[in-house]
């Protein structure tokens, strides 16, 4: 105990060794549910998010923001809008404690004509002292995958780390790789403080 400390009565704050803790203020009620589950368009969008070594991440908070069905990018005010009619292409997930995560959304249309449709997944966890920012590209539209500019600027074998896979199912299979083999591609955006 210091003698400051000693004098006043006071604890010294302890130091926070691992953090931030995203569980707390930031996840919201029915946050990963884009749509609702009965909705006819629906598709569950889901993986794990793991560490350099492979161990599940169990404490990360995802963000995902999309374009509708339609490929409109949505501007209804109010992206935590959980009413049941309004689509806000915004979702926010944590991970459970072994590392998985998922949304209730729909596939997103691609925003332009031959465009290749995409997810925006924006990754928080401990350790990260800035956020990943990735895509989630749909494995359907091969043509517009093997035209996309992003994706042509990659080596092959770095591009399937953006593609998600269809599951038997019809949902959406795309795990997070933060570091190592198989790590995820994430994109670094021009101008954008953080």
């Amino acid at each position: 105990m210091s003698e400051n400390t000693a004098r006043t009565g006071l604890a010294a704050t302890p130091g926070q060794t691992i953090g931030p803790f995203y569980g707390y203020a930031l996840p919201y009620e029915k946050g990963e549910q884009l749509v609702h589950p009965s909705h006819p368009q629906a598709v569950r969008l889901h993986g794990v998010v793991t560490d350099g070594h492979g161990a599940v991440v169990p404490d990360a908070l995802l963000e995902i923001w999309q374009a509708d069905g339609t490929g409109a990018v949505p501007t209804a005010d109010g992206s935590l809008v959980r009413d049941g009619y309004t689509f806000t292409g915004f979702g926010r997930a944590a991970v459970d404690n072994v590392g998985h995560y998922t949304f209730t959304t729909v596939d997103p249309g691609p925003t332009e004509p031959g465009r290749a449709a995409f997810i925006t997944l924006t990754v928080f966890a401990r350790g990260l002292l800035n956020r990943l920012f990735t895509r989630i590209y749909l494995p359907e539209d091969t043509a517009a995958l093997a035209a996309d500019p992003l994706l042509r600027s990659l080596p092959a074998e770095r591009r399937r780390t953006l593609i998600a896979r269809r599951e038997a199912d019809g949902s959406l299979r795309f795990d997070v790789r933060l570091q190592g083999e198989e790590e995820t591609v994430f994109l670094t955006y021009p101008n954008l403080a953080d």
